[in-house]
């Protein structure tokens, strides 16, 4: 008997596993999708594997199933994947296959943007920074060495994804072929290598473009699918695709913004859902596909935040924190967007079709203040310097990302305009290791009056790269640190050394416990410990603290900075333990500060001036 059961077991889970490696058909109609040749309406939603711990993977597609999606879209970040020059990594939180397959078992369709530029509030727009070392290498271009390189990205992406694509019994309906690219060029030729060599990577199934409204003509190459951003009007979406796709439909909302992300310095931008639902309502009476970007924003963590520049504003880096207003916030719960837009949704169902309860919001807790007890200025941690004559941009040092100081002795006794050309982005300068001022790139600054004691002066210019732009012709300027010279008084500096603090592991700084008391100046890594009997969410508050990123048990949460608008770091439960959970700080300006606290709630909407004298 026993045997049997085994047996009857055994057949049970081959038909089920059968059942889900089942290929299907998804083709262009007329003027719909079809699914296995049947009308289907794509009711998508944005969300990113590396902005969620892949322990909360599932839950996350559980929520959207409860609003009542039917597919996720999502992005290929190159840089997570070949984070060095033919170094590739598919593991851990990087594991997109495990994400689409478990999004699989979960009910969902899977839209697919592996584009090699995603822009997305992204670090380079999801370029690996290594590129910029490659000479005469020009991204989002036909140059050689740009393709060859793209090549083997693609190459590997496709032997991760392409086998979970809908004809092949997976459940990637479709795939992206660039992105806006409209927004910035118009070369065919280019757009038409980009389609060969997805198909040369395996992507046999449908393929399709993405471009705002205004950029259509230029980013759609004929024969694909054009996606439409950032219109809801259905006469208008149907007039620009079938302008460009022969007058056929179908017609598909590749991004509708119910909301939008913040940068530093800026008021965190929040849209009632009141101004949405109307709008979701008439696309979905109209029989049209959409896509929100963002369904699920979640956070941006390991110095991955991208930013913003053009001509007529200032440099942008984004915040950690990429909440974005959405139906499902940060931490991923419903929020009264999600319920208003679920409501919607709810009344274009199929015939017979029921939406499955909304989960219950998980709980948070907070923690009360525990003191760091443990310190290490960085100016007593110093890793080997490298040499030169002229500064070196990290891209020079081959650091991605994090800090790097860089160090000369001159003649004092003077006074004068200390000068960085091209700063990228923002330094502390110190003087004997005293603080002497910071230049902000958002703010245009580029010099500062500052005045040199007598005898020889150790000069100091710790730099942080905030991020590298994401989006627009400052593509091709992204190298990051003192990018150019340094002046004092009108004259050249020369004769420098430079300390890599990369900061991609937190464990190799060492901290002493006499350390703390000490007077020292100068950025520093703090560390401590706290207590808990449960696991909860938490928000880190670090309203009280200057400017850094904080490490949970070896997890990087992000950057923090008291200007503002995001005043916490999102603590998932999934990175917390019952009893002792390690706390590293990197604070760059206050670094006498001890004590830290968790709040059950975020701050995401908090505008100050920081005061550093």
């Amino acid at each position: 008997m026993k045997k049997k059961l085994l047996w009857l077991v055994a057949i049970c889970f081959s038909l089920s596993a059968s059942a889900q490696q089942a290929k299907h058909s998804f083709t262009l109609g007329e003027s719909d999708f079809l699914l296995d040749g049947k009308p289907f309406q794509i009711i998508s939603g944005e969300l990113h594997y590396p902005r969620v711990p892949k322990e909360a993977w599932r839950e996350r597609m559980k929520m959207a199933k409860a609003m009542g999606l039917n597919t996720i879209g999502t992005y290929v970040f190159w840089n997570l994947h070949e984070p060095q020059k033919d170094k590739f990594e598919f593991s851990g939180n990087k594991n997109i296959a495990e994400f689409v397959k478990i999004a699989q078992e979960e009910g969902l369709w899977v839209i697919l943007r592996p584009s090699p530029y995603v822009c997305a509030e992204w670090e380079f727009g999801g370029y690996p920074y290594w590129l910029q070392n490659e000479k005469g290498l020009v991204v989002r271009s036909t140059e050689k060495q740009y393709l060859e390189e793209y090549r083997k990205y693609i190459q590997h992406v496709g032997k991760q994804l392409a086998p979970l694509q809908i004809n092949h019994g997976g459940n990637i309906i479709m795939v992206q072929v660039e992105n806006e690219y409209g927004s910035y060029a118009a070369d065919k030729k280019y757009l038409d290598i980009n389609r060969k060599m997805f198909i040369d990577a395996g992507f046999d199934g449908l393929l399709y473009t993405c471009d705002p409204a205004a950029d259509v003509k230029d980013g759609h190459l004929p024969g694909l699918l054009p996606g439409v951003n950032g219109i809801d009007n259905p006469e208008k979406i149907r007039k620009l695709v079938n302008e460009n796709h022969n007058g056929k439909g179908p017609y598909f909302i590749a991004e509708w913004y119910p909301a939008w992300f913040d940068w530093w310095g800026t008021a965190h931008h929040t849209v009632p859902a009141a101004q949405y639902t109307k709008k979701l309502d008439s696309v979905l009476a109209a029989g049209i596909s959409i896509n929100m970007y963002m369904f699920h924003g979640g956070t941006t963590r390991d110095f991955m935040n991208g930013a913003n520049y053009k001509d007529i504003s200032p440099y942008e880096p984004q915040t950690s924190s990429y909440d974005y207003d959405a139906p499902l916030n940060e931490a991923g719960n419903a929020t009264d967007k999600f319920m208003q837009f679920r409501s919607v949704i709810e009344k274009h169902l199929p015939a017979g079709q029921t939406l499955p309860a909304v989960p219950a919001a998980k709980p948070s807790m907070a923690i009360a203040p525990f003191k760091l007890t443990e310190k290490t200025a960085l100016f007593n941690a110093l890793p080997a310097p490298v040499k030169n004559a002229t500064p070196l941009t990290f891209e020079d040092l081959k650091q991605d990302y994090g800090y790097v100081l860089y160090r000369t002795t001159i003649q004092g006794g003077r006074e004068g305009e200390l000068q960085l050309k091209q700063l990228r982005d923002y330094a502390i300068i110190y003087v004997n290791k005293k603080w002497a001022g910071i230049l902000d790139r958002r703010l245009n600054q580029n010099a500062i009056k500052i005045t040199l004691p007598k005898g020889k002066v150790q000069l100091d210019i710790f730099v942080e790269n905030m991020g590298r732009v994401n989006f627009g012709k400052y593509l091709l300027e992204n190298k990051k640190g003192i990018t150019e010279q340094v002046s004092f008084a009108g004259k050249e500096i020369k004769n420098w050394s430079m300390y890599g603090f990369p900061f991609n592991d937190i464990n190799s700084y060492k901290t002493k416990p006499a350390a703390l008391h000490e007077n020292g100046n100068g950025p520093a890594v703090l560390k401590g410990t706290f207590n808990i009997n449960t696991v909860a969410d938490t928000y880190l508050d670090m309203t009280d603290w200057g400017k850094g990123v904080v490490w949970i048990n070896g997890h990087n949460l992000g950057k923090y900075w008291s200007i503002g608008p995001q005043q916490t770091l999102y603590v998932p439960k999934e990175w917390l333990k019952q009893g002792k959970n390690e706390v590293a700080v990197l604070e760059l300006l206050q670094t006498d500060l001890q004590m830290l606290k968790a709040i059950d709630q975020p701050i995401l909407n908090t505008l100050k001036k920081l005061n550093v004298d």
